[in-house]
């Protein structure tokens, strides 16, 4: 008899945001009136860059005439792009090969796809407080998860498990932290890349956020660290940097360097696009080469400057009031600490029913997220300043 896969019933019933969603749909029909500031959901609200819109119309030209109409793409990226991206890394000091960089639809199905390169029995290491994917992703897969605390005592970035029998894996590390906003220094990341390559495990970084780091001393790449080549992958995206969540584009680094078991990963990666894929379209890859062109980086630029400006606005007044947060520096997030030592999600109905404020409850994002709540700075500068105001008799 055939059978469905079982894992899917271990997955919770409710979806963080679905749920949020739901709330807020109940208190918007007994409030038709009601001004909702939206701090929630992580979607940004600038439009893309003109050099973006540009390279979209002109592609879209392209595909209406002969001679230069496009197909399907390589299915593990362009080569125009591909080489961008590889010449933006180089910028950075960074030596990929343009066949080290392969082109994705996005961070999010990227990091549910390349789990097809593990075998179920690795198990997977999750930082929590975690972006709910990591968990969901393998839970799907059957795979064993292991949970590390992310907390106030270590400034949500832990250092490695201590415990030489940790049996895990996969390592997932995102910095710029989505929820917490937590960033990892050179050396503290240089912990996490000699305890995999002791270990044998791989390193999964995601850095959908790097681009909101200011602070030279930061890493915006794991690659920035020594001896990372040998354990991992970099996942990034368009999204959060360039306004592309309605666009989807994003890329994966996988040096061909990271061999486990005498099989090479990048080369396993290529067979796996070239099976499962055909390529991101002709159009959207040209608006993401715009993107690392000196018009479009500047451009971006200006975008990014304004939701660095939203952090400003929160944190501002959050430090006056004395409230304990996280984040909101080199990060689009703000991780404050709920008041009073309110839950998350009881603090959540409180915002929304006395505010009008929607933000996302910390308990959603695993159990070390209990007790704080997280504020997304991707709104506008005047709905940001009227919610920081608002907090002023919740907090």
């Amino acid at each position: 008899m055939m059978r469905f896969n079982a894992h899917y019933a271990e997955l919770k019933e409710s979806y963080l945001f679905r749920r949020i969603a739901e709330k807020t749909d109940a208190f918007r029909a007994q409030n038709p009136g009601a001004r909702l500031l939206r701090l929630g959901i992580g979607d940004v609200s600038l439009p893309l860059c003109p050099a973006v819109i540009e390279a979209l119309h002109a592609a879209a030209d392209d595909q209406s005439k002969k001679e230069t109409f496009r197909g399907y793409m390589p299915e593990c990226g362009a080569p125009f792009l591909r080489r961008a991206i590889r010449d933006h890394y180089a910028a950075r000091g960074i030596a990929l090969g343009e066949d080290e960089v392969f082109v994705s639809s996005g961070a999010s199905d990227e990091l549910g796809d390349i789990l097809d390169l593990f075998d179920r029995s690795c198990a997977a290491l999750v930082i929590e407080p975690a972006y709910p994917a990591y968990v969901d992703a393998n839970i799907m897969a059957g795979r064993t998860i292991l949970r590390l605390s992310a907390n106030e005592e270590n400034g949500f970035l832990p250092a490695p498990p201590k415990d030489g029998n940790c049996a895990a894996d996969l390592v997932y590390l995102c910095s710029p932290n989505n929820p917490t906003g937590a960033v990892f220094s050179k050396s503290q990341l240089k912990e996490w890349v000699d305890w995999a390559n002791e270990r044998g495990a791989v390193i999964l970084f995601d850095a959908a956020y790097e681009a909101f780091i200011t602070d030279p001393a930061l890493p915006h790449s794991i690659f920035e660290i020594e001896g990372a080549r040998t354990c991992s992958v970099e996942i990034c995206s368009l999204s959060k940097t360039a306004g592309f969540t309605g666009t989807r584009l994003g890329y994966t680094v996988i040096l061909k360097a990271l061999e486990r078991g005498g099989m090479n990963l990048n080369a396993m990666w290529v067979r796996n696009r070239t099976t499962k894929t055909n390529g991101v379209s002709y159009i959207i890859q040209k608006a993401g080469a715009a993107v690392f062109t000196p018009a479009g980086q500047r451009q971006i630029e200006d975008n990014l400057s304004v939701y660095r400006h939203n952090a400003q606005i929160l944190t501002a007044v959050l430090d006056e009031l004395g409230v304990c947060y996280y984040g909101g520096k080199n990060a689009p997030y703000v991780w404050m600490k709920c008041p009073r030592g309110m839950g998350s999600w009881e603090f959540f109905d409180k915002l929304l029913k006395e505010a009008q404020i929607i933000a996302t409850p910390g308990a959603g994002f695993g159990e070390s997220g209990e007790g704080f709540i997280r504020f997304s700075m991707f709104g506008s500068p005047d709905d940001t300043r009227e919610a920081a105001q608002r907090l002023r008799g919740m907090v």
